[in-house]
């Protein structure tokens, strides 16, 4: 081989390697950028964004503190929907299981929140026991439901972030303000101790006790009311707290916490209900080791029939109406009010609170607003359309029909 035809091959490898270099560089970039973009793991609580004005942890601290707690509650839930939430709060996280029943294989995919319910801002916040009827109405109003025993061990399990226990010794003040806001602070300092990232996409667990869905709610072996709990971990497969039905349902201490789950679940690449799931013959065992739930959910309280959204309490700068028609296909007209210039967000959303269109997204004048919505392609369902102007929002239901 000549000394020129040597350059030429050389030259050639040369350019074949960069050629490849590029290649692989661009697909690396690609991908590094399709997983930085896709948000299909995490999905968010259905809460107004929390406004600049809202109180921080502490300050919430000072105003419940020597109240009652029926006005306690009646205060927390006014807080929490109107979006007084921390960020690592109102994200929920997927987790995936596999099982096999009957021969037949199920993958399962639920959506958990990233943490306990907590007011207040990400740096200033205040985890929130509650008793499980205020939980449970909470989990209602946000399309959630509360854990099984399964669940909070699959949640631990599945957990980025595995805190270590801090109990206080029992005393008669458990169930006061002063000790949330003692234990909140004890978490707090582990979590700065540790050096973690209070605004990444984790699971935090470990920390607290959860109120859980479980047949010991309605069981004849008590005659009152009661709250059903359960966790506390260590380690996986041992938790400090076995399940326990002894507190009567008022009973709200320190070590108690609200984690919510979105109540849509895919299995099998379907959309199911949670509770329904729990309450199947055979495929309860997917996220409960207790059989069947028949009844899914604690018994409501009478003490948020007074909350209502009152003209004081609810913005009057904007106003949102049912779609027309409803249900459609392919189209439908959704018509809004603007009272003052305001910017203006309107999403659809599917089930799984997956955001399907974003319909609006900028200033608009003070008005009278109709905005097409077309199904195109997407399969016949439940929607929602979310109207958000500030720390405000407002959300209805809307059905596509095929």
């Amino acid at each position: 081989m000549t000394k020129r035809n040597r350059n030429t091959l050389a030259l050639m490898f040369g350019l074949l390697f960069l050629v490849v270099l590029f290649l692989s560089h661009h697909l690396m970039a690609q991908h590094v950028e399709a997983i930085k973009t896709s948000d299909d793991a995490l999905l968010y609580l259905p809460l107004p964004e929390r406004a600049s004005t809202a109180l921080t942890g502490s300050a919430f601290a000072q105003k419940i503190t020597g109240l009652s707690i029926e006005e306690r509650e009646k205060k927390v839930v006014k807080e929490i929907l109107a979006g007084n939430v921390p960020s690592f709060a109102r994200k929920l996280k997927r987790i995936t299981i596999q099982k096999t029943i009957s021969s037949k294989n199920y993958a399962l995919t639920f959506y958990a929140d990233c943490d306990y319910l907590a007011i207040g801002s990400d740096k200033d916040y205040l985890y929130m026991p509650m008793t499980p009827s205020t939980a449970q109405y909470l989990a209602d109003r946000l399309n959630c439901t509360l854990p099984t025993k399964k669940m909070v061990d699959l949640i631990y399990a599945h957990a980025e972030i595995k805190l270590r226990p801090q109990p206080i010794p029992p005393s008669d003040r458990m169930t006061t303000v002063p000790v949330f806001v003692q234990h909140t602070d004890s978490i707090k300092a582990q979590i700065a101790q540790l050096h973690l990232n209070r605004t990444a996409d984790s699971i935090f667990a470990g920390h607290k006790k959860d109120i859980i869905i479980s047949n010991k709610i309605y069981t004849p072996d008590r005659d009152y009311e009661r709250v059903v709990i359960y966790g506390w971990h260590r380690s996986i497969g041992d938790p400090i707290q076995p399940v326990y039905n002894g507190h009567y349902a008022g009973y709200a201490d320190y070590s108690h916490g609200v984690r919510l789950v979105w109540n849509r679940a895919l299995l099998n690449g379907d959309t199911v209900k949670i509770t329904e799931l729990l309450k199947d013959e055979q495929l309860n065992v997917l996220l409960s080791d207790e059989g069947p739930i028949a009844k899914p959910y604690y018994p409501p309280s009478d003490i948020f029939t007074e909350i209502k959204e009152s003209r004081q309490e609810w913005p009057m700068h904007f106003r949102l109406f049912q779609n027309f028609p409803n249900p459609f296909n392919p189209q439908t007209q959704i018509h809004y009010v603007l009272k003052q210039p305001t910017l203006v967000r309107l999403t659809v959303f599917d089930e799984l609170g997956r955001c399907i269109s974003v319909l609006v997204n900028q200033n608009q004048q003070a008005g009278d607003y109709r905005i097409l919505f077309n199904s195109g392609p997407l399969a016949a369902g439940t929607y929602y359309y979310t109207l958000q102007s500030g720390p405000y929002a407002q959300t209805r239901k809307m059905v596509v029909v095929k």
